[in-house]
């Protein structure tokens, strides 16, 4: 683990040097929006200290892990998808379809989400 890595997209978020659309912060969490939304709702809550993924995050701080799982269902409270339901996802590796080596969790929801795999990632802009 480290606090940053200047190299790293969402440390560079994180920092203020990027902008986004944030949703709430912690001490330890920043939660924005997907810049290429997968559902109607799809917040990005990312742990401010820097972990390749969620395997590193799990076997190096289980407070943090639990504080990341904690931040998303607050998001799926205050963006008003936790009734109707919501996901919470990592996507772990290269295979899973982890396109930013910072651990962060995706909180989906606002509309039926379907089955975990098999489908196309929308495109921005796609509805």
């Amino acid at each position: 683990m480290t606090t940053a890595a200047p190299d790293c997209l969402f440390c560079r978020i994180i920092a203020g040097e990027l902008p986004s659309d944030t949703v709430a912060e912690t001490e330890t969490t920043v939660a924005f929006r997907d810049i290429n939304p997968q559902a109607s709702t799809h917040v990005l809550v990312v742990p401010r200290a820097h972990y390749r993924d969620a395997a590193e995050l799990a076997a190096a701080d289980l407070a943090l892990l639990a504080e990341t799982l904690a931040a998303g269902v607050a998001v799926a409270e205050q963006e008003g998808v936790a009734g109707t339901g919501y996901r919470l996802l990592f996507n772990t590796g290269e295979h899973a379809g982890q396109a930013v080596f910072h651990v962060h969790l995706h909180v989906l929801g606002g509309e039926p989400l379907g089955g975990m795999v098999g489908g196309a990632v929308k495109s921005a802009g796609s509805p």
